[in-house]
């Protein structure tokens, strides 16, 4: 019997990164995967006003900072929701707001050293253990992250591939999703996911004992639930009208093969398990801005799932 940790999601926290390469030690784990989405979503300015005083502005609420104490401590909570610290000035600011090219290669120049930082913590943390990390980048996840997990000593870069993990179990795994309202950077039609996925599971040499790592969840399969938008991408009825999101080509994929286990992730409000056929999948949820890993424990036998439990921590 092997046991897998699974999160996803964790969009930038550092503190989840970190609680993540514990999770093998903590949960008694064989084997680490981490589903898509790894990255943030946001820069965040901190405008520097002379001496040590900065003024930011996170989550709507300005913050003055008045000493080295307090700086550090702003950068670490900025950090544990995902965000990017960016230390700057009032001229600069005017500058960006003028040149949206630029805030985007400076988003890209913090999101990148974080993803090098993460890597170095994994080879530190993992050292000695014999455990890798396998991941996919998720659709929010640019191109240039993959060069720098590929790089890595301790975590794997999955995407496309069929792996072989050390229990015997091959996996499959893509980050890559159906079309969203957000356009963003690894999103495609069904018929080129569907493409995809086959592409892997021609592949396999025991299908039905076979992991699929994919970030987005099947369609209507209780994990994709999602608020639904009206045309200004504005959640209706308060967020309480929702709709199916995932991938038709998924389904249509799990359907065939039944493979053993879905690992899935994407829908961050999308936290449980369901089956499809005998195959069953799971979506941990994500709460990264809150600092909480979300993520789920299971032991696998040869053709068997023997139990699962989803866990907070």
């Amino acid at each position: 019997m092997t046991t897998i940790f699974f999160a996803t999601d964790i969009h930038g926290s550092d503190i989840c990164w970190s609680k993540f390469l514990n999770a093998g030690k903590f949960y008694n784990a064989d084997q680490l995967i981490l589903g898509g989405d790894m990255t943030g979503k946001a820069v965040v300015p901190f405008i520097h006003h002379g001496g040590l005083n900065y003024r930011v502005t996170l989550l709507e609420q300005a913050f003055e900072i008045t000493n080295e104490d307090e700086l550090t401590d702003m950068k670490k909570k900025v950090r544990s929701r995902g965000y990017y610290p960016y230390l700057t000035s009032p001229d600069e600011i005017k500058e960006l707001e003028k040149d949206p090219a630029l805030v985007s290669k400076i988003f890209l120049q913090e999101v990148l050293k974080v993803v090098q930082q993460w890597m170095d913590l994994a080879e530190k943390k993992l050292e000695g253990t014999g455990m890798k990390v396998y991941c996919c980048p998720g659709n929010d996840d640019m191109d240039e992250v993959d060069e720098i997990i590929r790089a890595s000593k301790s975590v794997v870069l999955a995407e496309g591939d069929v792996t072989m993990l050390n229990s015997g179990h091959e996996m499959i795994a893509s980050g890559w999703s159906n079309r969203t309202p957000w356009n963003t950077h690894r999103e495609e039609d069904e018929d080129q996911l569907k493409a995809r996925y086959e592409a892997m599971t021609s592949r396999l040499k025991d299908p039905k004992n076979a992991i699929f790592n994919i970030h987005v969840p099947p369609y209507k399969s209780n994990l994709d639930e999602a608020a639904e938008l009206d045309a200004d991408l504005r959640p209706k009825m308060a967020g309480q009208a929702l709709t199916p999101v995932g991938s038709t080509a998924l389904r249509e994929a799990i359907e065939k093969v039944q493979p053993l286990l879905g690992l899935h992730g994407h829908i961050h409000e999308g936290r449980g398990v369901s089956r499809i056929g005998n195959t069953l999948c799971i979506n941990p949820g994500s709460m990264y801005e809150q600092g909480t890993l979300l993520g789920a424990i299971v032991r696998l036998g040869k053709h068997k799932v023997e139990d699962y439990v989803l866990t907070t921590g």
